[in-house]
């Protein structure tokens, strides 16, 4: 009788041992009947889209005022750059800034004594060129000299009269007086100094009559006219407002700027105003009829602005509106026109809306 081996013990004799891959084949298809079980799991349904709001605002045609915001500084009206016409040393210069000059009054005198010596030999030369002119023509009328000597005599009788007048004008320039009414705004020399011809020696302003220069969009210069109003702020003087008027117009725009130029002067000057302060200019222009849309409805992108209408009642075109801002909060739509009912614009939202029910409509560049 043979022993039998430990592990075999309980098994019947004629039991075989399962094979090794069958082994596997076997769990490998439970596994898989047991995912195909998993995916018989019923699915939730989807949930229903939530409705889209979109807040609208009605345009209204309304009178619009715009009225533009611009900085500048302020400059005299008057502004004289004093310069010498003759080269010498400066013996005088009765002034310096803040100065108040008169009319006429001395104000740079230069060392005058060669010219005063020349004008003296020019006169000398002159009367003895007139002297001689007399003589010739007293010998003329006795048949001693030619006409021809008679001429020449004449003549350099008129050039020495030339020569005294060019010397005396040369001499009045070696006195330097005050243009107008002013203050002095700079001195640039100081007296002994030599210079040559044209220097710039004081500047002279008036103070009474200050102006302001401010770029204004082309889009707004039809709508301004020379003495239209204008509100003036001077930062340094504190946040009151000043009266101005507009005092000139430019004619060119800037092609690159697409701007022009207005002068608005200030009528009249509050005390304390100068010359270089910074200003804020606020220009009036005329009411108008306008279509107006709330600017919060106004959208923006790389190709412009534009906003979402609802229904069917403006009328589509190129162009929605001029873009100016009026009133606070307000928007001209000019190129459009509301029929019975009035369009609708969407003021917030209108990007998630149903195609169909509002519409995408340009509008033009904000000025």
């Amino acid at each position: 009788m043979h022993d039998r081996h430990p592990w075999a013990a309980g098994r019947p004799h004629n039991a075989r041992a399962m094979p090794l891959g069958t082994l596997l084949l076997s769990v490998v298809l439970a596994l898989a009947l047991t995912g195909c079980g998993a995916d018989s799991t019923p699915k939730p349904k989807p949930r229903a889209r939530a409705p889209h709001l979109v807040e609208l605002a009605e345009a209204k045609p309304g009178r619009l005022a715009y009225s533009p915001n611009r900085a500048g500084s302020l400059r005299a009206l008057r502004e004289v750059k004093i310069v010498n016409e003759e080269e010498g040393r400066l013996t005088e210069i009765s002034v310096r800034e803040g100065d108040r000059v008169a009319a006429g009054a001395v104000v740079v005198r230069y060392d005058d004594g060669i010219l005063r010596a020349q004008l003296d030999k020019a006169a000398a030369t002159r009367k003895q060129a007139e002297v001689d002119l007399q003589r010739n023509r007293q010998m003329k009328s006795k048949g001693f000299i030619s006409d021809d000597a008679v001429s020449r005599a004449a003549t350099v009788y008129e050039v020495a009269r030339a020569e005294e007048r060019l010397l005396a004008t040369r001499l009045q320039s070696m006195t330097i007086a005050a243009p107008f009414d002013g203050v002095v705004a700079r001195r640039l020399v100081d007296p002994g100094n030599a210079t040559p011809r044209h220097t710039h020696l004081l500047t002279i302003i008036d103070p009474s009559q200050l102006v302001t220069d401010v770029t204004v969009s082309e889009l707004i210069m039809p709508e301004l006219s020379v003495g239209g109003a204008a509100q003036v702020r001077i930062d340094a003087l504190g946040e009151q407002t000043y009266k101005g008027e507009i005092a000139r117009i430019h004619p060119a725009i800037d092609p690159l700027t697409r701007t022009g130029l207005v002068e608005v002067a200030l009528n009249p000057v509050p005390p304390g105003a100068r010359a270089g302060q910074f200003c804020r200019v606020t220009l009036e222009t005329a009411i108008r009829e306008q279509l107006i849309v709330p600017l919060s409805a106004l959208q923006r992108d790389p190709q412009g602005e534009y906003v979402f209408v609802y229904g069917k009642a403006v009328a589509q075109g190129p162009r929605a509106g001029d873009g100016r801002t009026g009133a606070p909060g307000a928007k001209a739509a000019a190129g459009k026109t509301a029929a019975e009912g009035g369009a609708k614009d969407g003021v917030r939202g209108g990007r998630g809306a149903e195609s169909g029910t509002v519409r995408r409509v340009a509008a033009a560049n904000a000025s």
